[in-house]
């Protein structure tokens, strides 16, 4: 575990040196990143403009759960180039080569290409989360600041195993099947709004099939120490963003199922 963390540290470093060679491009797209996601959230500000709040609930708190995941989905879209290649990968025959290599091809597709550009987002989203955080006027506990790093890592793990998921598909469609957009992309949009919002149906899938509210939903509430129309516990609210991880662990063994049923291009 200890050697696959320093050589995926190793990637990151040397897709970071490689990115700097042309700073001027990098800072750029930073800073495009960072407009591009300024806009979503002015897009949010625009809505609260119109009609002053969105049930009960103000838009420093909408904010709160907009800027969790989106540092959790900033985090993953930078890491995670590779299985978004990955389909072409297969129709041109390149991933027999990482088979033959001495390493998880797991591993070697999350080092791919860290793309440190993506970034620029997850500093927009932190702006927002603390401006949330002085307009709420609330008190962070060192607990409370855990609670959101919980929730960004879980976020983060629950948004890779998603795009993993994507990848492992191609396996036997060749093509990345679009549809995924919808729960990764669809995903950040639905998580930015309290659960509650929605309908019954909704909520009970974006919780028990993909468990977005467990990473958004759940410990915001956490943080603002609001009561929970949906009546869950103080300790749920604590432990529901460790969903992420085991959701990115369980996508990772259909990986693996993926990898071992692969029987090549034949080129």
């Amino acid at each position: 575990m200890l050697d696959s963390l320093r050589l995926y540290a190793h990637y990151i470093d040397i897709s970071f040196r490689s990115q700097m060679q042309y700073r001027s491009s990098f800072i750029i797209l930073s800073i495009g990143n960072f407009l591009t996601a300024g806009l979503e959230f002015i897009g949010i500000l625009v809505l609260f403009e119109r009609f002053g709040h969105l049930q009960d609930w103000s838009l420093p708190e909408i904010a709160l759960f907009y800027s969790i995941i989106n540092m959790a989905f900033s985090l993953c879209d930078s890491t995670s180039r590779g299985f978004e290649l990955f389909a072409s990968m297969v129709k041109s025959g390149e991933f027999d080569r990482l088979l033959i290599r001495p390493r998880s091809t797991a591993l070697q597709l999350a080092g791919q290409e860290v793309n440190l550009r993506k970034l620029g987002r997850f500093l927009q989203a932190l702006i927002v989360l603390l401006w949330a955080i002085s307009t709420l006027d609330l008190f962070l506990s060192p607990e409370k600041i855990l609670l959101i790093i919980f929730a960004i890592l879980g976020g983060a793990c629950l948004f890779y195993g998603l795009i993993i998921i994507r990848a492992t598909l191609a396996f036997w469609t060749t093509e990345s099947l679009e549809i995924m957009n919808t729960v990764t992309y669809g995903g950040v949009e639905t998580a930015q709004y309290p659960l509650i919002i929605y309908r019954p149906w909704f909520r009970r899938f974006f919780t028990f099939v993909i468990p977005l509210a467990c990473i958004s939903y759940y410990p915001a509430i956490g943080v603002l120490d609001r009561l929970d129309p949906l009546n869950s516990s103080i300790l749920w609210q604590w432990v529901s963003p460790a969903i992420g991880v085991l959701f990115l662990i369980l996508c990772l063994q259909i990986w693996s199922f993926g990898v071992r049923n692969y029987r090549s291009t034949g080129s």
